[in-house]
């Protein structure tokens, strides 16, 4: 994966995604536990849906009210 799959595609932060990072891509992500909204995903541009994961902050806080303008 690239850098950009480890950077939220919400906020531009690291994203602590453990399939992104190759020295933990063998272990569970901490969002495998979470429920995300699917309104914060639709939210998002549809080229950012599926390329990366939220960070857990916007992932757990983000309504889609709050989320960047899309241009």
């Amino acid at each position: 994966m690239t850098d950009s799959a480890q950077q939220c595609p919400a906020c531009g932060q690291s994203n602590r995604c453990a399939l992104a990072d190759p020295r933990t891509a063998d272990q569970p992500c901490w969002c495998f536990s979470l429920t995300i909204d699917p309104a914060v995903i639709d939210a998002l541009p549809a080229a950012q849906r599926g390329v990366a994961c939220l960070c857990r902050r916007c992932a757990e806080n983000l309504a889609p009210t709050t989320l960047p303008p899309t241009s």
